[in-house]
């Protein structure tokens, strides 16, 4: 009997491929900012610096002649280490740039995760899928925490390394001695292995503030961003006034880092670093360019690991997305 029914036979599909077609569906629908937003910027910035290095060399050989660039030769080998440290710092800067339009996208794409399905009534349509509240909410989760820090990642490298070659090709066309060195004397792998690195960190750091916005997304019935910001700041305000009174010591400082610094920003790439010992490690002596490059070490992320800020706002953060999962599941929206 059921062989001669297809649809009796059908296997239903797994939970994983469930998850990875929720995946693909956060991605189609919000790749304007995961990949787009900082495209874009990273094109908007790589034009203007070529547009800078154009007009900054013709200056440079009109206030200098036809001859280009005239340099002390003494020490090649300190030139070619500040070239190095410059193809570094070009990498870096195209990364950075990435990260800092993460933080906006990674931000109200959590902020509005939940509550757009709700605001365009596209939840009903969820719901009668064969999918779990679960898996919805955590898959946006993951786009937040890890594919949209690595996408960021991706393509912050490829605006790094426009910005490399621009600058390795304005140091040749002006005549300046050791040009190479802006590839030979850098450290390409070492600073995309830090970058790579760092991203376990932030997914943890980034929990309560994910978190957070995906509870608000998921509670508020209207004006998300309202709810989500004036809640902690006001907070941070109101006991901040309370010192005023006499007799009332109240350590707002910590007030102020807890709910704004941790609740609102921990989205921000690399926020970990002023709460743990910072990029440079403080032992090294930094004399040249070189030296500046090594004591730069990504990997000294790992070292909030360590601290006791970063585990205990992963649990406020996953105890505000297992909230948001009940709210999405359970709440009466009409």
């Amino acid at each position: 009997m059921n062989a001669l029914n297809p649809a009796a036979t059908r296997v239903a599909p797994h939970d994983t491929a469930k998850f990875k077609w929720l995946l693909q569906r956060e991605y189609w629908e919000n790749r304007g900012g995961f990949f787009w937003a900082p495209l874009i910027t990273g094109v908007i910035i790589v034009g203007l610096n070529l547009i800078l290095a154009v007009i900054g060399s013709i200056a440079a050989r009109r206030s200098m002649g036809s001859s280009g660039f005239v340099f002390n030769e003494e020490d090649p080998h300190q030139v070619g280490q500040a070239l190095g440290a410059m193809g570094d710092g070009m990498l870096l800067v195209g990364v950075l740039l990435a990260c800092i339009v993460l933080a906006f996208v990674v931000f109200f794409y959590s902020l509005g995760s939940l509550y757009d399905d709700r605001r365009d009534r596209s939840i009903l349509f969820w719901k009668s899928l064969p999918v779990s509240d679960s898996q919805m909410v955590l898959s946006k989760a993951a786009w937040a925490l890890v594919l949209a820090p690595l996408v960021a990642i991706g393509v912050g490298l490829l605006i790094g390394v426009a910005l490399w070659v621009i600058t390795a090709l304005t140091i040749t066309l002006n005549g300046m001695p050791a040009a190479h060195a802006v590839f030979t004397q850098s450290h390409p792998m070492k600073i995309i292995g830090g970058v790579l690195a760092s991203v376990p960190v932030y997914m943890v750091w980034a929990l309560p503030t994910v978190g957070w916005l995906m509870f608000c997304s998921a509670w508020a019935r209207s004006k998300p961003f309202l709810w989500a910001v004036l809640i902690p700041v006001l907070g941070c305000v109101v006991i901040s006034m309370l010192t005023i009174l006499p007799g009332v010591d109240i350590a707002h400082d910590k007030v102020w880092y807890t709910l704004v610094y941790r609740g609102l920003l921990s989205v921000i790439p690399g926020g970990w670093f002023p709460a743990t010992s910072g990029v440079v490690d403080p032992t090294m002596e930094i004399n040249t360019p070189n030296e500046l490059a090594n004591a730069v070490d990504l990997t000294r992320s790992w070292h909030a690991f360590a601290t006791a800020d970063l585990w205990i706002g992963a649990v406020v953060g996953v105890a505000f997305i297992a909230a948001a999962i009940r709210l999405r599941r359970w709440r009466d929206e009409a």
